[in-house]
């Protein structure tokens, strides 16, 4: 027998696990299922609320212990580029950007793995294999599209991104690339390389996921100009990372039912 899905979504929290950023505390997610015709608008919606997707799944930290973890994006016609990444850009004119279906390849596959084993080994995506790799890319409910960059001169794919198309703008869900370029700064020119997708397409923002002061981990996405974080219901400017520490403390967040109750829900009938 057929049966409709709800009309509104279902939220759920995971079981607390150690935080990958903070030291001595535990990590929760908030999550739903992105599936149905209502997914590209929930995707939307949410992610303008703090939210990210992995595959068909919406999660946004909800743990009990803080919420340092912020959201954020960068307003790309704000952006100005800083000295170092000027430089970082004119390292990188060699690399040739191509925009594909989300579709897996062994090449791709390839530089994923050269790339975990150099710089992740230990981390929450090291046994992954193939298929799982496959599933990462291709189980999108939603716009999204895999953009690659090559070295001109050989051919070689240097670096790859996993990138969600939203009506405000674009989402680096995940990003990968040739260890050996270490110098290259991969990770930084295609976070610029994707202020200037932004721009050419007319989307406001470039989302690059949480930003989590007193995390050397995500440390670097503050370098970046004309960034906002989402904190408390709202995107504001980022400011300095003392300004967040209140954050850090168990009373900064709300109880589960309180936030599940604020978050706006897109209209899906039409």
């Amino acid at each position: 027998m057929r049966h409709s899905l709800p009309l509104a979504p279902q939220f759920y929290v995971t079981a607390p696990q150690p935080c990958p950023y903070l030291p001595d505390r535990m990590e929760r997610k908030l999550f739903t299922a992105l599936q149905g015709d209502g997914a590209q608008k929930l995707n939307d919606s949410l992610s303008k609320q703090g939210f990210r997707r992995s595959q068909n799944v919406l999660y946004r930290p909800s743990c009990s212990d803080c919420a340092a973890c912020l959201s954020a994006r960068i307003v790309a016609e704000d952006f100005r580029p800083s000295r170092s990444q000027r430089r970082v850009s004119k390292r990188n004119t060699r690399l040739k950007r191509r925009v594909a279906s989300p579709w897996a390849t062994e090449d791709q596959y390839e530089l994923f793995r050269r790339y975990l084993d150099a710089r992740h080994a230990d981390g929450g995506m090291a046994d992954m294999d193939v298929f799982e790799f496959a599933a990462m890319i291709e189980e999108t409910p939603i716009r999204s599209r895999v953009i690659e960059y090559s070295d001109r001169e050989t051919g070689e794919l240097i670096a790859v991104c996993l990138t969600d198309m939203l009506d405000d703008g674009l989402s680096m869900v995940y990003s990968f690339y040739e260890p050996d370029w270490e110098k290259a700064s991969l990770g930084t020119y295609m976070i610029l390389d994707h202020v200037e997708i932004a721009r050419q397409t007319g989307l406001p923002y470039v989302y690059l996921g949480y930003w989590v002061p007193g995390s050397d981990k995500m440390g670097y996405k503050a370098q970046f100009d004309a960034l906002e974080v989402h904190r408390r219901g709202q995107w504001e400017k980022l400011r300095s990372e003392a300004a967040y520490d209140a954050d850090m403390h168990p009373l900064s967040t709300d109880p589960i039912a309180e936030q599940v109750a604020n978050i706006s829900l897109p209209d899906t009938r039409s």
